[in-house]
């Protein structure tokens, strides 16, 4: 994209914001190298990128970016052999802990919704977690070589400390002695090139014996190290010798292990300085307010509320852009200061972002399309130096971009053929408008020239649009009406200004018929296109008044579902509570029956008794809870627009507008509404919907007893009935059959159990245990 456009649409102020929005200086280096791509692949794959992030923020929130350095250099010099310093260290140890949280974060993030191009940047972040703690074990948090880096370095730095204390021991003996306190300056222990120094008065240098370092401004101190403690000091600098090697010998295996990882580390700058860029891109969207555009390469443009991004926003006004699918060519008119050159500069600029990868301030479904060149003439570019008028320097950059332009451009003209004769000046705009249109280039141009409204209204292919003015304010509002030529108004300007009617009426005298008309057809489709406005809108708030209320509906709807089963669990519970009671009470009662008949040698059978119990089991309550949502009926082929559809919710009916994924634009009435596919069940075109919540039926489960008595049958006929007692059970999630065939002769006994046997569906079986019927009875466990 060429510098000259960039700079005229202001587009390195948008980059600028981007920058100052990133966490790191990689992301910073990022941002600032932004540019537009004319690659639809690639610009999709940075929308959708930015799309993620803003995903990110709405599910997380705050990022963690925090800990990223460039450690690029370090990186490199680590991988050739070199020594990396401990604070550079630091820096790595740091930038590896912030990429491993990172990663994490938006691993979750992926848990929670999908975000495939962040993941793809986060699997290239190294996690090095034991090279980060090898770091950290030798560097502190302050960037300096710990005294356990290694045993040599800690016993080094012990004999220092105790090498110090001698020399300050010795140094506070010489400043204590009377001799020497009338000699020295103030009583006190400095440092001079790294030596241990007193402040000796000039006038006594020839009589303290020592080695001067250092002189003070004013001349009247020297710093001289006492001789007597030039030895120990000499000590205590061997040491620090030791010491410095040894830290260096420290740190150039550290360094090599940095060497050994360096593809993997580079790779994680890159990775980290995209993702930080890509969170500032997102940042720029959220604090514009911004979405995603659609995007072609088919040069059409439909932007809607389209606002200028360095605009204050409580003062910018909305713009419909459109261009591109029924006319190439776009001529803006209207009077001075109306916000046609806002309305060019918003075009371009708004391009320009989306085809860096940046959301666009503008509303939900706008379309952009990526362009290999747009060019722009905005704005008074006379050179002094080159003496060009202003005429010329627009006819100079003009004939620049003519050359160049093809089908694949966006051009921009601001003013065209303004600086020169009226006349001329016309003629030569709708001449070289012919020259872009026969080319196929998109092409939005302002101009002053009532010729070129006559020369977009009979080209096919152009078409009129104004920036409105209030009349009655004297000031613009900045809204464009596309399709309608702008006025001058300056009749109506005139008179509320207080000119004399008479003047006003003797100049509309002068207007040709033909001039009147056109002027009052301009007012009239003005005034229209006003009304149409005030109607759209009336609409839009109507529309965004039912979304409120569906969606309170469904919440309210919600809320009752749920306080309704509560209340179903509780009464459940509680008769589950009496149930028990009355089980218990049943079990005693049965048992004491149990013992009766055992007195009274058997008078009352074993499957009376499970009959019993089985009966009171049944007795307990199951409670049947409603569907929370009601489910539309599949449909045997995909929706298309034009179908009829109920929408089960709601009780009412539709007809399909537009489908977008899984969303539908639904017609219920006068009212449009977005709904979800789910929501919607196909009708054949002459049916009316029918199906209401109401009336709705409900599929009950089959009730299936634990029991089979089988008592009476033959053998064939038992297994029958066994079969199909299996197969329900098994419908109605029952894992245990009790078969009640009694004890008898055996016979329709040993024919069931040996059909058990082989039955695929039968895990196991036994004989009835005492209280639930002995040998009369066979207990099936199913799989």
């Amino acid at each position: 994209m060429n510098e000259r456009v960039l700079r005229v649409l202001e587009y390195h102020k948008v980059r600028d914001h981007v920058v100052r929005l990133a966490s790191s200086s990689l992301g910073k280096a990022r941002a600032q190298e932004l540019v537009p791509s004319s690659d639809l692949a690639e610009v999709e794959a940075w929308q959708r990128s930015t799309a993620e992030g803003v995903t990110v923020y709405r599910l997380r929130g705050l990022i963690p970016l925090g800990g990223i350095h460039d450690n690029r250099s370090a990186i490199r010099r680590a991988a050739l052999g070199g020594i990396l310093a401990a604070a550079e260290m630091l820096d790595m140890a740091d930038t590896i802990m912030a990429g491993r949280r990172l990663k994490k974060f938006l691993q979750d993030t992926n848990d929670e919704e999908s975000i495939p191009e962040l993941m793809k940047l986060a699997e290239s972040v190294p996690e090095l977690k034991q090279l980060e703690d090898e770091i950290r074990a030798v560097v502190d948090d302050n960037g300096a070589v710990r005294d356990t880096a290694s045993a040599e370095l800690r016993r080094i730095r012990v004999e220092m400390r105790t090498q110090q204390a001698r020399v300050k021991e010795k140094l506070e003996s010489i400043i204590r002695q009377p001799t020497y306190q009338k000699m020295l300056q103030d009583p006190i222990i400095t440092q001079r090139n790294d030596r241990y120094c007193v402040p000796v008065k000039v006038e006594y240098r020839g009589s303290f014996d020592g080695i001067v370092h250092d002189q003070s401004a004013s001349g009247s101190t020297l710093f001289i190290e006492p001789a007597a403690v030039v030895r120990l000091a000499n000590a205590l600098r061997e040491l620090e010798i030791k010491e410095e090697r040894e830290i260096q010998k420290i740190l150039q295996q550290l360094s090599a292990q940095v060497g050994q990882h360096a593809n993997e580390l580079q790779d994680g700058q890159e990775a980290l300085a995209e993702l930080d860029f890509i969170f500032a891109k997102t940042a720029y969207a959220r604090k514009l307010r911004a979405v995603r555009p659609l995007f072609n390469d088919q040069g059409i443009v439909n932007v809607k509320r389209a606002r200028h991004p360095l605009i204050d926003p409580n003062v910018v006004v909305p713009s419909d852009l459109r261009l591109g699918e029924d006319f190439i060519l776009l001529v803006i008119t209207g009077p001075n200061t109306g916000g046609k050159t806002v309305t060019l500069k918003t075009l371009g600029l708004l391009t320009l972002m989306g085809m860096s990868g940046l959301h666009i301030p503008a509303d939900e479904e706008s379309m952009l399309s990526t362009f290999d060149e747009v060019y722009a003439d905005i704005g008074d570019e006379q050179s002094i130096e080159q003496s060009l008028s202003t005429f010329s320097s627009h006819m100079t950059n003009i004939v620049t971009i003519l050359e160049q332009v093809d089908f694949r451009s966006l051009v921009l003209f601001d003013e065209l053929g303004a600086g020169t004769d009226p006349t001329e000046g016309a003629a030569l705009a709708m001449s070289i408008l012919d020259f872009l249109k026969e080319r196929g280039v998109r092409t939005v141009a302002t101009t002053h020239y009532s010729e070129l409204k006559a020369y977009a209204y009979n080209e096919p292919d152009a078409i009129n649009a104004s920036v409105e003015f209030d009349v009655q304010s004297l000031r613009p509002t900045y809204r464009l009406l596309i399709g309608v030529p702008g006025r001058s108004n300056a009749f109506a300007i005139s008179e509320r200004l207080g000119l004399r009617r008479a003047i006003i009426d003797h100049a509309k005298s002068r207007l040709t018929t033909e001039e009147v008309a056109v002027d009052e057809l301009i007012r009239k489709l003005e005034q229209n296109q006003h009304v149409a406005a005030q109607e759209r809108e009336k609409a839009e708030t109507l529309r965004r008044e039912l979304e409120m209320l569906m969606d309170e509906f469904e919440q309210e709807k919600q809320q009752y579902y749920s306080q309704k089963d509560r209340m179903m669990e509780r009464a459940e519970e509680e008769a589950r509570k009496a149930v028990r009671k009355a089980e218990q009470e049943a079990a005693e009662i049965v048992e004491e029956l149990r013992r009766i008949a055992a007195q009274e040698r058997g008078q009352i059978k074993e499957h009376r008794l499970i009959e019993l119990r089985k009966e009171l089991e049944s007795k307990t309550p199951k409670l049947k809870r409603e569907a929370k949502q009601p489910k539309a009926k599949p449909a045997d082929r995909p929706l298309q627009a034009g179908d009829h559809v109920a929408i089960v919710h709601l009780g009412q009916k539709g007809h399909i507008l537009e489908i977008k994924g899984n969303q539908v634009m639904v017609q219920i009435g006068m009212i449009k509404t977005k709904l979800k596919k789910e929501q919607l069940e196909l009708l054949p075109p002459e049916q009316e919907p029918t199906r209401t919540i109401a009336s709705r039926k409900k599929i009950e489960t089959k009730q299936v007893s634990l029991e089979l008595d089988l008592r009476g049958a033959n053998v064939e006929e038992g297994i029958l009935a066994i079969d199909k007692r299996i197969d329900d059970s098994l419908l109605a999630g029952l894992s245990t059959i009790h078969v009640i065939h009694g004890k008898g002769t055996g016979a329709l006994r040993a024919g069931v159990q040996e059909y058990l046997r082989t039955h695929r569906q039968v895990k196991s079986y036994r004989y009835g245990v005492e209280g639930e019927g002995g040998n009369g009875v066979t207990v099936v466990t199913l799989r």
